[in-house]
């Protein structure tokens, strides 16, 4: 049911963050880029065809309870309902074998990670993440001297040379620590959160707003066609590391931004 409806309804924070960019947007081309996207969304919506012809590589990250068990086992049933949704929903089949690029017909394997929480509950957050803005996401292992300027230059950086083809307005995942796979890891995670929400933290809050205002002065804009809405958000996540090191991972999402929480 997730990879369906996030797949025919842009959720309401992308909505409301696209209205928002179209008060704000000074160009007059980045005013007409706008306005088709709540179209194709409202078009989407009512029509049942898929915001997109690129319905996503299913990227499902999974808080299990420790109380709970799972008849058959979770990892089967986490790819059951992808199989399922992307063939009930004629979703377009995006997962192929690496070297001979066959596909796999299902859209399956899912891309799952799996965290033991305490509790009796399976949160599970689903996103339909589009080949064209992941191809420009970028990470690296920074000199720990690069400190926060460093940070916020290398995600500016990443935008700039790679928005254009990732259909602007981006959402901007940035995850900094632990090592390279979990830099990239919770990056993406920060893609869950509702758009434009900033973190908890807030040394992280005021990093986010200022690679925000960075970004948006690069001039790319909406469709990358100028003006001052390159990006909707930036969403960063923190976590310790090594004292050589300072990872770094800046996940890029499109402006048809699929996501879907489910809460069993």
């Amino acid at each position: 049911k997730a990879a369906i409806d996030a797949n025919y309804v842009l959720s309401e924070d992308v909505v409301l963050a696209t209205k928002n960019a179209l008060e704000t947007e000074p160009s007059p081309t980045g005013r007409e880029v706008l306005p088709p996207i709540l179209k194709n969304a409202e078009v989407a919506r009512e029509s049942t065809f898929p915001l997109c012809q690129d319905t996503g590589l299913a990227v499902l990250f999974v808080e299990h309870g420790e109380n709970i068990r799972v008849e058959g086992g979770l990892q089967p049933a986490l790819c059951g309902g992808v199989r399922k949704g992307y063939a009930d929903g004629w979703l377009r089949k995006a997962v192929c074998e690496a070297f001979t690029r066959q596909n796999t017909r299902d859209n399956t394997p899912p891309i799952i990670d799996i965290d033991v929480v305490p509790g009796d509950r399976l949160v599970i957050d689903f996103l339909a993440k589009g080949g064209g803005s992941e191809n420009v996401s970028r990470a690296a292992v920074l000199p720990p001297a690069a400190g926060e300027e460093g940070i916020v230059e290398y995600a500016v950086e990443t935008v700039r040379t790679g928005a254009v083809n990732a259909c602007p307005p981006v959402i901007v995942g940035l995850g900094i620590g632990g090592d390279l796979a979990l830099a990239a890891k919770i990056a993406k995670k920060t893609l869950t959160r509702r758009v434009g929400e900033p973190s908890n933290d807030p040394r992280l809050a005021t990093l986010e707003a200022r690679a925000l205002a960075r970004i948006n002065n690069l001039g790319i804009g909406p469709a990358g066609l100028g003006g001052d809405t390159t990006a909707f958000a930036v969403h960063a996540a923190a976590v310790p590391c090594h004292i050589a090191s300072l990872p770094i991972a800046v996940v890029l999402e499109c402006h048809a931004h699929r996501h879907r929480r489910i809460v069993l």
